[in-house]
């Protein structure tokens, strides 16, 4: 584990322990980090939300995944981020939500003479969109590769492959924008097979290529991004809401002593 987020405290919410630390600070640390990496030593972002939370709660493979020692989570959500204000009130000031879009350009605006990336996830479609947004806004950054895999699972032959075309690539920092939960088994993968960063960013992909349209600014910051996404793609997300939401304030509550 890189030392620089490794230095970053560390408290749980419904059993998902969290890494926190005010959105700029983790952009830095993340692209710190891709230069830090060695073989063996990969590290798996996750954007965790209250869903990813739920799914965790009902799922002990899935929890021990989010725990694994190469992984980091990160509060992809305002309500994982009240309760952790809420039950950690030293911590109040720095935990924050951070969403993977925001995070995703922060780095792609960051030191881009240092990073190389590699865009995983999307249809051919959408890929090709988000690389060239991706050029004409960060043109500085530097896509090592993409490609959109098959919506069905890899065979270990085809997993083989595709990293060897990551690392040949040389990047040093891998997207990934296959949907919750595939994508963060997807980037654990990876990074226990290279020496990168690899994200698990959901809907950074559709966000950045312009396929979806962002919630209104005041509502991501008032904590009201959910409302609208859920009246923009009802048939997906009602299922997730009515079961998550509930599951996860369970789990938070359950868990609400300090954890140190």
């Amino acid at each position: 584990m890189s030392q620089v987020l490794a230095g970053l405290p560390r408290r749980s919410v419904g059993g998902v322990r969290f890494t926190i630390a005010p959105s700029p600070q983790l952009v830095e640390a993340i692209v710190d980090s891709a230069r830090e990496v060695s073989e063996g030593q990969g590290i798996a972002v996750h954007f965790a939300n209250a869903y990813t939370v739920a799914l965790a709660d009902s799922d002990p493979e899935y929890a021990a995944l989010l725990s694994s020692p190469r992984s980091i989570c990160l509060s992809d959500g305002f309500p994982v981020a009240w309760f952790g204000r809420r039950f950690n009130p030293d911590l109040a000031e720095q935990w924050q939500r951070v969403s993977g879009p925001e995070t995703m350009a922060g780095v792609l605006s960051s030191a881009p003479s240092r990073s190389r990336h590699y865009l995983l996830g999307g249809s051919p479609e959408t890929l090709a969109l988000l690389v060239a947004n991706i050029s004409a806004q960060w043109p500085e950054a530097i896509i090592a590769g993409s490609e959109s895999p098959p919506f069905r699972a890899l065979t270990a032959d085809e997993l083989a492959a595709q990293d060897e075309r990551v690392r040949a690539s040389g990047a040093t920092l891998v997207w990934v924008g296959l949907g919750t939960p595939k994508q963060d088994w997807e980037v654990e993968r990876i990074a226990a097979s290279l020496p990168v960063v690899a994200l698990a960013v959901g809907a950074a992909f559709d966000f950045i290529a312009g396929t979806k349209s962002h919630a209104p600014q005041w509502m991501r910051s008032t904590g009201l991004e959910w409302i609208y996404r859920w009246g923009s793609e009802p048939r997906r997300l009602t299922k997730r809401y009515l079961w998550g939401n509930p599951r996860f304030v369970r789990a938070a509550l359950r868990g609400r002593t300090v954890d140190h």
